[in-house]
């Protein structure tokens, strides 16, 4: 079962618009120094949607390269609809990965039915085991938690990435499946609580600019020390908000440019952070940059 710090990885992309695989290479050792205990490849916060189905290979085969067998990989494979979905799991499925993280399909607004059929047919066909990832807040479409429990007595569904950031719906989850069902926040703002009410990790935005400090965290609320854990979360709190003040992943490419990790890169439709005062205050407090240097 991942527990612990699960970045949700950006994709570097050059000045070109190319995928900047050296920079990436940067990124991935960083994390296994850092402790980050898995990588989703090619989600959301990765610009999934832009990628090609090569790139994504590439990505998946070079963190496994870079992390050998230190760190989890998960890669995304969700789509509109479910043949599709099907298919690009079956041409992933002879990849190094240890999970899929499946987001539920977004825009046509299927039933609560729909999406167990759907999400049964995936894990069907998956050579890995099948994360479910519900984020109503970008897809319009939400898995209810009873639809959760009816998925989660499938073999081959073990875990959910749950980013709706309701903790009440968390914690009946937590209590419900308990330790035999990975229960993974997708929310960095309510992350920390969710692990207080039992919660295996957090698949994190934030560990893009403080891996270190996401994978402490829980290390120390895991060993018992949750005083300090509240400690670290309090310091790096600010930054679950900034990195979200225009659409992710647009606040935290900005974020790995100030800080030199990446160049500050794109793909249409999406456009450079406009916001950038609160996020970049909070980045000095915590010395990843220094005062006045912004690029």
């Amino acid at each position: 079962m991942i527990s612990g710090s699960v970045v949700a990885i950006v994709t570097p992309f050059t000045a070109t618009g190319e995928v900047d695989y050296s920079a990436y290479r940067s990124l991935v050792e960083w994390h296994v120094a850092a402790g980050t205990a898995g990588i989703v490849v090619a989600g959301t916060t990765g610009e999934a949607s832009s990628l090609s189905f090569d790139e994504i290979q590439q990505l998946v085969e070079l963190t496994r390269e870079v992390a050998g067998k230190r760190l989890a990989i998960l890669v995304g494979n969700g789509n509109i609809a479910t043949a599709k979905t099907v298919a690009l799991t079956e041409q992933m499925n002879r990849w190094p990965i240890d999970g899929f993280l499946t987001v539920t399909p977004y825009y046509v607004k299927p039933s609560q039915a729909g999406l167990i059929a759907h999400f049964t047919a995936i894990a069907d066909v998956a050579a890995a085991p099948i994360y479910l990832y519900n984020v109503p807040g970008r897809t319009a479409v939400d898995l209810t938690n009873e639809s959760v429990f009816t998925l989660a007595q499938h073999p081959n569904i073990v875990g959910i990435k749950d980013a709706t950031g309701d903790l009440a719906r968390g914690q009946e989850l937590i209590e419900r499946l308990g330790g035999q069902f990975c229960m993974l926040s997708g929310d960095d703002a309510t992350a920390h609580d969710f692990m207080k009410l039992g919660g295996h990790g957090v698949i994190s935005v934030t560990a893009n600019i403080v891996p270190a400090a996401m994978a402490q965290r829980y290390q120390l609320a895991q060993d018992g020390n949750m005083s300090e854990a509240d400690a670290v979360e309090a310091q790096i709190k600010p930054l679950h908000h900034d990195l979200f003040v225009e659409a992710n992943p647009i606040p935290v490419k900005w974020a790995l440019a100030q800080m030199g990790k990446i160049e500050l890169a794109y793909r249409l439709p999406l456009t450079p952070l406009t916001v950038t005062a609160e996020l970049n205050q909070s980045m000095q407090r915590l010395n990843l940059v220094a005062a006045g240097d912004t690029k």
